[in-house]
């Protein structure tokens, strides 16, 4: 007997959008008033030169550095205190739910209604983002169990490509028919693990989550279809981005020290000078391995991390400077929301595509990794 792998489509998406909103103004206000404090504190050290003062950040500094305007947080109030300068969420009892399960389940519940699927339906969770509130039980059982779905779920983390990733594990268990449904959620509290008080990178982050749906493209009813025709994964060492926190912190002679790279660390001018060129190149060879010509795909979904990273990518892939609308930013919103961000665009960006048209999801981060998704409108 000869077993036939089975078509997968992305039959729904959800987005969930915290009300909290910081705006590059608000920043730059409480980040030079923590600078103030600062250098006030250590005036006679800077006038000795033993310490550098602490610049100031500026509106105009971030928007061309990233083209973010805003972004949306779980948390306001902490972030913008000068003394506390981090969200502050309350405490919970292990009876309750996390709050990245109900940051999931509201976009879960979104792609559902959208991809016309109940629970009993869903087969499998995974929650796939950059950083998770716990290292078990895993987030996505506990989403699997407060949506009450059986089967099965589980955690896993690539960071800012962990969405792409997730995509490829549920498009292959679909595949071999191990499963028919698959819900993958992208919860990001980035705000949290994002260093406030870092000029270079105080504005980069913000928080959301995802969800999409897929499904086996036989048992698939939505109106809003995309056929996965293929997928593609790469990663390299890179410690360029990284962020050293974890349960052996405590175990370490330094290890409950407030040191800087127990929170996200990047060097933005090699990602820049290494990533975008590797994820260019992996789109098009991509492509044309499974005979899609890349200058004629009519969407390119990329990671939300940099304007300028997104516009160079784009230009490259499609041999031109691509249309506002063939490349959608939505980083003057949202921020980098991580595994979220090319979600989002894809969830924001995708009703006016006709019936034939080709795109991609691509995500790349820290890793370093690259995840592409090639799909074509139904």
């Amino acid at each position: 007997m000869v077993n036939t792998l089975r078509d997968v489509v992305i039959s729904g998406s959800g987005v969930f959008t915290p009300p909290e909103v910081i705006t590059n103004d608000e920043l730059v206000e409480v980040f030079n008033a923590y600078a103030d404090k600062q250098n006030a504190l250590h005036a006679d050290a800077i006038a000795a030169g033993e310490v550098e003062a602490i610049p100031y950040s500026d509106v105009d500094f971030i928007f061309k550095a990233s083209g973010i305007e805003r972004r949306h947080v779980m948390d306001k109030a902490g972030v913008l205190d000068p003394d506390v300068m981090h969200p502050r969420l309350r405490q919970r009892s292990d009876d309750e739910p996390g709050i990245m399960t109900e940051m999931a389940v509201d976009a879960a519940r979104q792609a559902m209604t959208n991809a016309s699927v109940d629970p009993t339906q869903i087969d499998a969770v995974i929650c796939a983002a950059s950083n998770h509130e716990r290292a078990y039980p895993a987030i996505a059982i506990e989403v699997q169990e407060a949506l009450g779905i059986d089967g099965f779920g589980y955690d896993m983390n690539v960071a800012c490509s962990s969405a792409t990733f997730g995509m490829q594990n549920a498009v292959d268990m679909i595949r071999c028919g191990s499963v028919d449904t698959v819900l993958m959620v992208n919860p990001e509290i980035c705000s949290g693990h994002l260093e406030w008080r870092d000029r270079d990178c105080h504005f980069i982050f913000g928080d959301v989550a995802t969800a999409v749906i897929l499904q086996a493209k036989e048992l698939a009813t939505s109106d809003d279809q995309f056929e996965i025709l293929s997928t593609k994964l790469l990663t390299q060492f890179s410690n360029n981005i990284r962020n050293n926190n974890g349960f052996l912190r405590r175990t370490r002679p330094d290890g409950l020290d407030d040191r800087r790279d127990m929170q996200f660390m990047q060097n933005g001018r090699q990602v820049f000078k290494q990533v975008v060129p590797m994820v260019a190149e992996m789109v098009i060879v991509h492509c044309e391995d499974e005979g899609v010509d890349p200058t004629a795909l009519k969407r390119l979904w990329l990671h939300q991390a940099n304007k300028a990273m997104n516009d160079f990518i784009g230009k490259k892939v499609l041999g031109r400077t691509p249309e506002p609308t063939e490349q959608p930013n939505i980083l003057q919103e949202y921020a980098n929301t991580s595994s979220a961000g090319s979600i989002i665009a894809f969830a924001q960006n995708h009703d006016d595509l006709e019936p034939g048209d080709l795109a991609i999801i691509c995500s790349f981060g820290a890793g370093y990794s690259v995840g592409n998704v090639i799909v074509k409108r139904l």
